[in-house]
């Protein structure tokens, strides 16, 4: 079961953040971190980034909603998922990075919240429809 959510998990998570990060917030990093941010992106970590997350999704929280039988497990744990997760990157750098905007780690706990717990819910609904 884990292979298959894994695979209906990964498309949905990657466009919705790429929505996200290529259009919607795309201005707003940039004016908050452009000083921070590299040129280029390192695809490299990105994708490992992804990969672990996914991982996460799966194992944490959507295998044990579908076992449940609940979608608002789903949604509910995956929003806490995205939030601890999120936090750890975002209050490390608030704590340590010169010059983190708050605004940008209170942007970046919501996002990891509704990312997750969106992931999570549709993929739940996807595998509950396809029979997983």
């Amino acid at each position: 079961m884990f292979t298959k959510l894994y695979l209906i998990a990964l498309p949905v998570f990657f466009v919705i953040d790429m929505i996200w990060l290529g259009i919607v917030a795309k201005n707003f990093y940039r004016a908050q971190i452009g000083d921070l941010m590299k040129p280029d992106v390192n695809w490299i970590a990105a994708i490992v980034f992804y990969l672990i997350f996914i991982a996460g999704l799966v194992v944490f929280v959507i295998s044990p909603a579908m076992e449940k039988g609940s979608w608002t497990h789903a949604l509910l744990r995956g929003a806490l998922f995205g939030l601890v997760c999120y936090a750890t990157y975002d209050l490390t750098n608030l704590a340590v990075a010169k010059d983190w905007p708050l605004l940008v780690t209170i942007v970046d706990l919501a996002w990891g919240a509704i990312l997750a717990a969106s992931v999570s819910t549709i993929t739940y609904f996807i595998a509950d429809t396809i029979g997983s």
